[in-house]
């Protein structure tokens, strides 16, 4: 009996010491968990302040990142296992070519965080052609808005009053042009969104089944060439110019030579620094409403947190704590984009105008297939709106979407 008891007594000890080990070595091992992060450096420091808070709270290290945003994209399918993120800042229209490029993986909040997200944000981040995945929890949003300097022109309700104020401004301060848009040489279909749109394009249409159709290009759809005509007469009249850039659109209203400039909340901030009086809207109705290109930015988890043995901690971090309302919060603080977070709260006036400029506003198009769009479509704009010698808009739609249709094929 005693030596029974002595057997067991043993036996104990030895489990114990081997729980006291395997406790140890999960302690260490959870605390030697590291993420790398991808982000750019307008969110490097929101980004490292928030990650840095979760990493305090699970024993983790968080490492971040700052790359020119549209180079997190393009480096992920470069760089070597050893250098890649675990986790990246993304734009919602990079999940098609990210995820069909096996870049990405899958996340799958509960069904409670998803609740607190707009619908289209969401869809924003999904992708699939038989079954569609989330692949990214949304955090901000953002959409271009029409500014208007209140001392020289009043808030436009049709487009007809927005031209006529803007060409009355044109002619007192000499411009060559009476709407600040941004377009240049390489073009900005982006900007040009709500006079596309107002004219009654489209990029892709959308099947039975509710997803994009690549098959389906508007961008010379019937209803937008019978009001292309509009465009030259904006061209002939200096409404706006392709010759106009990032720069000469943002000194033009600054300094008051327009009254109205289209941007978005990235330059909220500058904005209110100006010392100037303005509101911003959504650009009035031309044939049909002319609303904005909706762009929806999040976190994704790349396929390099399975090589790097953190992926259930960098799902937890995306899904878990950056969706939450205080994460969202803080980060739209410092990014001057509003909180995809219904729950999320920004207290920003500018920011809350910005939102409401989006109204009724289409998600970028997120399909592999939108690559072939941008080029084609900006360069649409340009050859038709750069002033003496511009091509006949219908010719330079039509144009456009022959060439998008064929690099799609």
């Amino acid at each position: 009996m005693q030596n029974s008891l002595k057997r067991m007594w043993a036996s104990l000890g030895l489990l114990a010491a081997i729980a006291a080990v395997a406790a140890s070595t999960a302690t260490a091992a959870h605390k030697a968990v590291n993420i790398v992060i991808w982000t750019d450096s307008d969110r490097a420091a929101a980004v490292t302040k928030v990650a840095g808070d979760w990493a305090a709270k699970n024993g983790a290290t968080v490492k971040v990142v700052t790359k020119n945003f549209g180079d997190i994209r393009d480096n992920l399918a470069t760089v070597a296992a050893a250098d890649a993120p675990d986790v990246i800042t993304a734009a919602h229209d990079w999940t098609g070519k990210l995820a069909a490029n096996g870049l990405v993986v899958p996340v799958f909040p509960s069904a409670t965080v998803k609740k607190q997200f707009p619908s289209y944000t969401l869809n924003a981040f999904s992708y699939g052609t038989a079954v569609k995945k989330l692949y990214g929890v949304p955090v901000a949003v953002e959409n271009i808005g029409l500014v208007v300097n209140t001392k020289l022109a009043k808030a436009p309700k049709t487009f007809s009053q927005l031209e006529t104020e803007a060409l009355a401004q044109k002619k007192k301060s000499h411009s060559a042009f009476g709407i600040a848009v941004q377009q240049g040489t390489g073009g900005d279909a982006y900007h040009m969104y709500p006079f596309f749109s107002g004219l009654g394009g489209y990029v892709f249409g959308t099947n039975k089944a509710g997803n994009l159709d690549p098959s389906d290009i508007g961008v010379a759809n019937p209803a937008f060439l019978k009001n292309a005509s509009l465009i030259n007469k904006w061209n002939k009249e200096g409404l706006i110019s392709s010759k106009v850039d990032d720069a000469a659109a943002k000194n033009a209203f600054l300094k008051g030579q327009a009254a109205f400039w289209i941007t978005g909340p990235w330059n909220a901030d500058t904005l209110k620094k100006s010392g100037l009086s303005f509101k911003v809207m959504q650009m009035p109705a031309i044939v049909k409403p002319s609303v904005p290109f909706l762009g929806v930015q999040g976190f994704m988890v790349t396929k390099f947190a399975a090589d790097h043995g953190v992926t259930g901690a960098a799902t937890d971090l995306v899904t878990n704590f950056m969706a939450s309302p205080s994460a969202q919060t803080q980060l739209a603080a410092a990014n001057f984009r509003p909180p995809a977070n219904l729950k999320a709260h920004s207290s920003d006036p500018v920011l809350a105008q910005f939102s409401a400029a989006s109204k009724g506003g289409v998600p970028m198009p997120n399909i592999p297939q939108m690559d072939s769009v941008w080029g084609d479509l900006g360069q649409a704009w340009v050859k038709s709106t750069k002033g003496s010698g511009a091509t006949p808009a219908a010719t330079a739609f039509k144009t456009a979407a022959r060439a998008i249709a064929d690099k799609i094929g």
